[in-house]
């Protein structure tokens, strides 16, 4: 499936904000690909479809959890973290792309996880920053996004944690793994 492809199907299922929201996303990711040497035409795909279950009621989402199969944990979780593995489940399931890297970039964009592909990197930190966003520490993260996208990272996985933390709201676990795996890779170097 090609961009345009992909943005007329979209296009017919997330409206107004959230696709607003998708093409900025669309565009960040271009920008942190060819940044960062990561394969545009999969950023492309991700990013148009990071979000293509993300209007589906709780019931449809929760439903998809369980016939995928998908990480039972996340049913103990925020509800908002559903999106991305139903997302990536669906586009496998309607739209025949397979490739594993782009699922993966759809299915961990909320959670994040350890030893994230620079295509998930790419994925979560364009969906954090995307101009459209704005919440205390977004501009740091899009400052270190314009030259260390591990730091990028680094800072927008631990303004989650501590936002999280502060709202005494449970943190997935991928999250924490994700966040201690870039600290030991960066004291490793």
């Amino acid at each position: 499936m090609d961009i345009d492809q992909a943005l007329k199907v979209v296009n017919g299922k997330l409206v107004g904000p959230r696709y607003e929201h998708t093409i900025r996303v669309l565009d960040t990711a271009r920008e942190l690909a060819q940044r960062f040497d990561a394969d545009v035409k999969k950023a492309e795909i991700a990013a148009v479809f990071h979000d293509y279950a993300k209007l589906l009621s709780i019931d449809e989402l929760k439903e998809n959890m369980n016939d995928a199969r998908e990480d039972s944990r996340l049913l103990c979780y925020h509800p908002e973290l559903w999106h991305g593995p139903v997302a990536a489940r669906i586009v496998s399931d309607t739209f025949a792309i397979h490739n594993k890297d782009i699922l993966n970039a759809i299915r961990y964009h909320t959670t994040g996880r350890a030893n994230m592909t620079l295509l998930e990197k790419v994925i979560y930190v364009a969906d954090y920053i995307e101009p459209g966003r704005s919440f205390p520490g977004v501009e740091e993260v899009r400052e270190l996004a314009c030259y260390d996208l591990n730091k990028a990272l680094l800072k927008a996985l631990g303004n989650t944690i501590a936002f999280l933390v502060a709202k005494d709201a449970l943190v997935f676990p991928d999250t924490f793994e994700a966040y201690n795996y870039l600290i030991f890779e960066r004291e490793e170097k």
